[in-house]
């Protein structure tokens, strides 16, 4: 049996995103730190293009938070298209014998960061001019927090966002001055619907490749956490700091808290019997039912002498438990009844009429519906005594009748 899923929470909502922080709370979280370095350091290679690659890799203070902050720097300041850096990452990706879910995170978010800057240029994807996004930074940043997720097996985890800060007023960049947020991360956000706020101070928080990694990453986006049991915590730092702002991201491991299930306190009473006629077992059984007891049930069993008998045995709830214990005792004759007091684990059940359309007339059964503590339809059972009066009344097959309540039944609430 599968333990309790994973679950990585990124919270942006107050310091906005970058690469870095993303990659700096990584390893902050556990992330191997000198796999992180050995994949940034494949960059070097003759056919990617980059000079020597410094990484400094370094404990930081923000408020009162301590954070992880990595800063990647090369030799070569030569900037490339569009189409080279996707290159240049995927191939990165493909040296590293990267899984096949790394890989294609790594593709989505180059390619997600390069396509949007193609289409505000109005250039093709390959002639795209990337500006602050083409240096060593960018693909060191994909390329190491694919790395890091692999490491702590976060692929294979249920990944939430909140919606993300980008802060606010104007900034200064190549193009000259823009608002905040910049035009190619709010390209990014729009293109998969992905939820921000401004604020909370004038300053650019969030950058194009801090939400082209997260809007790939996300697999849900929420306000609030989620139910889940934490385990440990990554702070990663950028390399800006503001007054009154404490600048890391935080990202929170953990697991799926699976709640109790719902339950309730109930008795079972049974006696054992053999000599007891089976006219009188199956009238004792419709008698405790019409007098309250939420189910019967007769075992088969040897008494002394090896005498076949039967286990009578009854659920009901525990105000009950005198007056079912008469009605054993009065209708079977028995000596004596046995009582347990449980606690009985249950699912949400809720009775509803559904509509059916049998040879042009509409007909109505009584339908039970299951649902998980999720509100996920678990089971369908229609009514017996519905579908056997059906059955009776239009001539067709109860299993026939049967497949139609639950196809009407799931046509209803599964929409």
């Amino acid at each position: 049996m599968s333990g309790p899923k994973k679950v990585l929470i990124i919270d942006c909502q107050v310091s906005g995103v970058a690469g870095d922080m993303i990659l700096g709370a990584l390893i902050d979280l556990g992330a191997d730190a000198s796999k992180v370095i050995l994949a940034i350091k494949s960059l070097e290679h003759p056919d990617l293009g980059y000079g020597k690659i410094k990484i400094d890799l370094k404990k930081v203070t923000r408020g009162e938070f301590k954070a992880t902050q990595i800063d990647v720097t090369s030799e070569s300041t030569s900037k490339k298209s569009g189409g080279q850096l996707v290159d240049v990452v995927e191939n990165a990706a493909a040296n590293l014998n990267l899984p096949t879910k790394a890989k294609e995170f790594v593709s989505k978010a180059i390619r997600s960061l390069v396509s949007v800057e193609a289409d505000l240029h109005q250039v093709s994807f390959d002639d795209a001019h990337l500006h602050e996004v083409a240096l060593v930074d960018t693909a060191a940043e994909i390329l190491g927090i694919a790395v890091a997720l692999e490491d702590l097996k976060l692929f294979e985890s249920r990944i939430y966002s909140t919606p993300v800060a980008v802060g606010g007023g104007t900034f200064n960049f190549s193009h000259g001055a823009v608002s905040s947020p910049a035009p190619a991360t709010l390209a990014i956000l729009q293109s998969k619907n992905f939820p921000f706020h401004g604020g909370p101070i004038n300053a650019e928080l969030a950058t194009p490749t801090g939400v082209s990694i997260l809007v790939n990453l996300a697999d849900e986006v929420s306000r609030f956490y989620p139910p889940i049991v934490p385990m440990k915590l990554g702070y990663g730092a950028g390399t800006k700091d503001f007054p009154g702002l404490p600048a890391v991201l935080r990202l929170t491991m953990g697991e799926e808290y699976a709640e109790k299930p719902l339950s309730d306190e109930i008795a079972v009473l049974e006696t054992n019997l053999d000599d007891t006629t089976g006219e009188v077992l199956g009238y004792v059984i419709d008698k405790l039912l019409i007098e309250g007891a939420k189910d019967v049930s007769i075992i088969p069993m040897f008494t002394k002498k090896n005498r076949p008998g039967q286990i009578i045995k009854a659920i009901a709830e525990q105000k009950d438990v005198q007056h079912l214990s008469k009605v054993l005792i009065d209708e079977t004759g028995t000596l004596g009844v046995r009582v347990y007091y449980c606690e009985r684990h249950i699912i949400n059940r809720e009775l509803h009429m559904v509509d059916l359309l049998i040879l042009g007339n509409k007909e109505t059964v009584k339908v039970k519906i299951s649902k998980d503590q999720n509100g996920e339809i678990i089971r369908i059972k229609p009514e017996y005594e519905d579908l056997k009066r059906l059955a009776e009344k239009t001539k067709k097959p109860l299993r026939e009748l049967l497949d139609l309540a639950v196809s009407a039944t799931q046509e209803q609430f599964l929409k």
